[in-house]
This record gives C-alpha cells, structure tokens and sequence, in this order.
C-alpha cells in the first residue's frame, strides 16, 4: 500500500464499547470509523457539512461500501485512517480509505465507498456540483479522476 497517495488522514482511538465478545473491534465499527474519516476529508477540503446542508442543501447515499479486514484491532489501540477520492463521475464520488495501527504499524482494513449525489427533495441522483469537483481536484492534486460534466449549447 503506497500512503503517499493519501493526503489526508484522521485519527481514532478504539473505546471500550467498541469492542465484541472475542475481544476485537467489532466488524461493523470499522464502517462507522471510515465514515468519520470520510467526512472529515470532506470538511478539510472545504465542503460545508454541518446539520442544515445535510439536510437541506445536500443528500448523499452510499450505494456501496466494500471492506478488507487484515488484521484486528483491540481497545485503546490508535488507528490512523488515509482517505482520498479517486474518483468522481457525474453523480458518484468514489473514496478509497486504508486503516492502520499505530501501535503496531499494521494494516487493520481497507475501504471503498461509492457515494452519490442526490437532490434532496426527490431523492434522485444528481450531478456533483462543480465547486466540489474543483476542491476535490486541488486537493487531489490532479491525482483523482474527475469527469466534468460536458456542457452543451
């Protein structure tokens, strides 16, 4: 895994809670962690995510989410999450995240979410608005693939 293809990234420390009877981070805490990591990315590039966009100005749904778990984390462990978008078409954004322990320096999973952009009043896809595309793409550094909408007259 090269990491130097992720400029951001974001740290969480496993709870207690966090935990499943074998001891571990339960499976479906990983998702929540990508989540936070994936937002946050959002927030750093300039999106406004607060409560009122979410619910009046945007809506996105993941319509995929895939993981790889490679190795277990366990409570107080530190993990680092590397997130990017590598992608966005005319109404998905794909974002690709890679989870690793810092205590261990292994890595604990990795992440794909496909998200689309939908109009929040009837639910149907949309475009990615072009000022989102333009701060992935500067925050990327040109390193993601950003189809822009082809505009016709």
């Amino acid at each position: 895994m090269d990491l130097s293809t992720f400029k951001h990234t974001h740290s969480v420390t496993v709870r207690n809670y966090e935990i499943d009877w074998q001891g571990i981070v339960h499976n479906g805490n990983y998702l929540l962690y990508f989540e936070i990591a994936r937002v946050e990315y959002f927030k750093a590039i300039g999106v406004k995510v607060d409560e009122r966009s979410i619910k009046g100005t945007i809506r996105i749904v993941i319509v995929r989410n895939e993981i790889d778990y490679l190795n277990s984390a366990t409570y107080d462990d530190q993990l680092k999450i590397y997130t990017r978008v590598s992608s966005i078409k005319n109404s998905s954004i794909v974002c690709e995240a890679v989870m690793i322990n810092t205590n261990t320096q292994l890595p604990v999973a990795k992440n794909v979410a496909i998200m689309v952009w939908t109009d929040p009043k009837t639910g149907k896809s949309s475009a990615v608005p072009d000022e989102v595309r333009k701060l992935v793409d500067s925050y990327e550094a040109g390193k993601a693939i950003i189809h822009w909408p082809k505009i016709i007259v």
